[in-house]
């Protein structure tokens, strides 16, 4: 762990994905705790990655919204990472608090009416989010009439774009459960591609889950009709059904004119059931989220804090690998190394730092410490494997784990490995994800649940596979998004 970050005195990390580290920090002149964004240091000579990052930070400062993480500073490390100051979010995502625990109708609603007022400040300033999920909103305590206060805030622009740009963009991205299907054809966007992200995103704090389960964005620009919102424990009124349905119809043309006129009539078709007493915190302050502790000595290094311990939930997602990788990785193994982003999640890296996965915490049972030798032969390659028991890749079980490895190959195969063990095997899906052509089959009726098996080519000459077993197939999503192949 560094000891500073420019003038920033570091306490510890908060949380590290595919393109960036995010640390806990203190501004020692403002007194203030602050989190510092520093670009990962193998995308550091890539300027398309570095250029995305920077334009992050613009398009935030771009905007003066209590609903929308500010940027304070921005700097450049000695071995010439870019870095953004940012605000500290105490109190996590919303992504830890669904896992956790649900919401009610009104915290729910004060949740879309406060990422719908950080949405439309950025829609008036020009900025399209393009990424509206539950780990990119944040909850930040605010002193407020005496008392303290839960924020939400809207977070992470990576995939942000001027208006005026997303008229000619063409870049397809996003998060496949989540994003508008325009989005996912690669079309010219406007506001209500994040007006329907928001609708996704009640729909699941709403019901508990997920309007849909897209594997690919193949699958998201064409969507079918969602499950009805209301089911025998969660009974909502027509009106409700009627509002987030149309904020996610499929013709934008359909949807509401702006986040601001959806929100409003979210709030109407909910009525007074879901009113929020503001005379206390209308979410529960959660003393086991991160903390920013004590302001550190200026004449000590600052010491490091604990991790923050989220309270696990039962039933929590799990993966499994096939029984296919059994005989693979059985004398070789694979390299690992765990980045702790508290109990609720880690990001998994292999040992060569080529690969890496975000998985939940109670998954990291069962490694091997070296790479694997390829199938196909052409010698050792790098490899990651985690699960929940050391018999994850046997056939019948029900245990869960995540496989990666890097193998030679100049173009996809016309068949991925297959599952008797499983009921039902859907047909293939060709699709490119971040210019990568890639080939998916998804298995269901396995022993433990569903199994996905995935294909990418991510150089002209190296394939990487992909296994996953899961309890559902939301899960399974959600692992698949979290796959990063570094360097290639």
């Amino acid at each position: 762990m560094p000891s500073r970050l420019g003038r920033y005195a570091v306490r510890r990390r908060i949380g590290s994905g595919g393109f960036a580290t995010v640390w806990l920090a203190y501004d020692e002149q403002l007194d203030s705790p602050v989190a510092v964004k520093v670009l990962a240091e193998n995308w550091t000579e890539d300027q398309a990655v570095r250029q995305r990052f920077l334009e992050e930070g613009r398009f935030l400062r771009k905007v003066e919204s209590p609903y929308v993480v500010s940027v304070y500073d921005a700097g450049e490390l000695d071995d010439g990472r870019p870095y953004l100051v940012m605000s500290y979010a105490d109190q996590g995502t919303l992504a830890d608090r669904l896992e956790i625990v649900g919401l009610t109708p009104g915290q729910a609603l004060e949740v879309v009416r406060q990422v719908g007022t950080g949405l439309q400040a950025l829609h008036v300033r020009g900025v399209l989010h393009r990424d509206v999920k539950p780990a990119n909103v944040l909850f930040r305590t605010v002193e407020e009439g005496g008392r303290s206060e839960v924020r939400a805030m809207v977070a992470d622009l990576g995939l942000g774009k001027a208006l005026d740009m997303s008229s000619r963009l063409t870049m397809i991205a996003g998060t496949p459960s989540f994003v508008a299907p325009e989005q996912a054809q690669g079309e010219p966007l406007d506001g209500r591609a994040d007006q329907y992200s928001l609708a996704a995103l009640t729909y699941l704090m709403l019901s508990g889950r997920a309007p849909y389960a897209h594997a690919s964005l193949a699958a998201a620009a064409a969507p079918g009709a969602p499950a009805p919102l209301s089911s025998p424990e969660r009974v909502f009124p027509k009106a409700v059904e009627a509002v987030v349905r149309r904020g996610l119809a499929v013709d934008r043309a359909d949807r509401w004119p702006d986040v601001a006129s959806y929100v409003e009539a979210l709030t109407a078709a909910l009525g007074p059931a879901a009113a929020v007493d503001h005379s206390a915190p209308w979410l529960p302050l959660d003393p086991e989220l991160t903390q920013p502790g004590a302001r550190p000595s200026p004449l000590l290094p600052a010491d490091p804090l604990p991790d923050p311990v989220l309270p696990r939930r039962t039933g929590r997602r799990v993966l499994g690998v096939l029984a296919a990788v059994a005989a693979l990785l059985a004398g070789a193994g694979v390299g690992y190394a765990v980045e702790q982003r508290g109990d609720a999640e880690v990001t998994v890296t292999d040992r060569t730092g080529t690969l890496s996965v975000s998985v939940p915490g109670d998954w990291d049972r069962a490694r091997s410490p070296r790479g694997w030798k390829a199938p196909d032969g052409g010698g050792e390659f790098p490899a990651l494997s985690v699960g929940t028991s050391p018999e994850w890749t046997d056939v019948g079980t029900t245990a869960q784990g995540v496989f990666l490895g890097i193998m030679p190959g100049d173009e996809l195969p016309d068949q991925v490995p297959q599952h008797p063990e499983c009921r039902t095997a859907q047909d293939a899906v060709d699709d490119t994800i971040d210019e990568n052509a890639t080939r998916t089959v998804v298995y269901t009726g396995c022993p433990g649940g569903v199994t996905v098996e995935r294909v990418v080519q991510v150089a002209a000459n190296r394939l990487l596979w992909v296994q996953v077993r899961s309890a559902d197939r939301a899960t399974a999503n959600a692992v698949l998004d979290d796959v990063q192949a570094h360097g290639y």
